[in-house]
């Protein structure tokens, strides 16, 4: 069945237009390459998401700029301290399952070793996670080395597959079966256009704020998907055309954490809640956004993260794990009124 996005039910998400896919790959210089690692027999619901920037896989920069937030921090966030250090991305980002994410961070090593042209002895692999350990209960760290290579490989600037797919495979927020979900907007400047661009896993606890109203399972007479003490995690990636300083991504960073919160999420102790924005456009003169063109940058990326978040729950399917857990998807019918 071909899952429906927000739009199709004509509600949209603030004023600013989307991009031509409502995509993080609508910015120019980014792709997106997911591998899903599934078996229902075994009750494995895993996978890797690929975001890349083409500037560094093309050889045209050693780093783009970055800015990493660290909204709740019980995560595990492979090279976040020389991001937020450096203010600087020298890898593509992926993300993954939790105990998946030490043999993922090996594995972009090994790709990014494998096709350099000089010796590398020193280089930040940068993956983010999140814990879907209570809907996929099989091998605890199902992804290889392949899987990584297959998600680096096959990325492109189309359409992101969305809901259970990816890193998202195993994920659930706000009671209900959730995963990848993107987003983009359009904002202007004083002297051009810019995309802003979103990929989020989401993952976490709370319940679910949506056209004016709170959605529960329980308020739908369903059982909620997740663990009861609300531990979950929301990675949230933003990627945009301009080339800013580190110390405005972070602060843009900030604003794809501050937005999961318009979608209801509880930032509970035992979640992991990052914001990583980059510039896929590399600069050795990076520009400052005027306090004017910052808001509208802020506004593009609260607007996008609320509508990527809803569109991973519209994307996603119900899973029944052999266990009996099950992560109901959220019914299109709470869109139709």
């Amino acid at each position: 069945m071909q899952r429906r996005r927000l739009r199709d039910f004509g509600h949209v998400v603030g004023r600013l237009e989307p991009g031509p896919l409502n995509a993080i790959t609508d910015v120019a210089g980014i792709l997106v390459g997911q591998t899903t690692v599934l078996d229902d027999n075994t009750g494995v619901y895993s996978g890797v998401t690929a975001i890349v920037p083409t500037a560094l896989t093309s050889g045209q920069a050693r780093a783009v700029p970055a800015g990493l937030h660290v909204g709740n921090g019980y995560g595990k966030f492979v090279g976040a301290t020389q991001v937020m250090e450096l203010g600087e991305l020298e890898t593509p980002i992926l993300l993954t399952s939790t105990l998946s994410t030490f043999g993922v961070a090996d594995s972009l090593l090994s790709w990014l070793i494998d096709r350099s042209h000089e010796p590398i002895v020193s280089v930040n692999p940068v993956v983010g996670e999140v814990n879907n350990g209570w809907l996929s209960t099989g091998d605890p760290r199902p992804v290889t080395a392949e899987h990584v290579y297959a998600a680096l490989d096959g990325a492109s600037d189309g359409p992101v597959a969305m809901g259970n797919v990816g890193g998202g495979t195993g994920a659930c927020a706000l009671g209900f079966k959730a995963g990848i979900g993107t987003a983009s907007r359009r904002v202007s400047l004083r002297d051009r256009e810019a995309t802003v661009g979103v990929l989020v896993q989401a993952n976490m606890g709370g319940d679910l704020r949506l056209l004016g109203r709170t959605i529960t399972p329980e308020s739908l007479g369903l059982r909620r998907a997740g663990l009861s003490d609300e531990r979950g995690s929301c990675v949230v990636v933003v990627g945009l055309d301009v080339p800013c300083s580190a110390l405005q991504l972070s602060r843009i960073a900030a604003r794809g954490v501050f937005a999961l919160g318009r979608a209801g999420a509880s930032y509970s102790h035992g979640s992991g809640d990052y914001g990583l924005a980059f510039s896929a456009e590399p600069s050795d003169a990076p520009r400052t956004l005027s306090p004017v063109e910052l808001d509208a940058v802020f506004a593009a990326v609260l607007d996008s993260v609320e509508e990527a978040v809803v569109d991973a729950l519209l994307a996603a399917r119900t899973v029944r794990a052999p266990n009996g857990r099950e992560a109901v998807a959220l019914p299109h019918g709470v869109l139709r009124v």
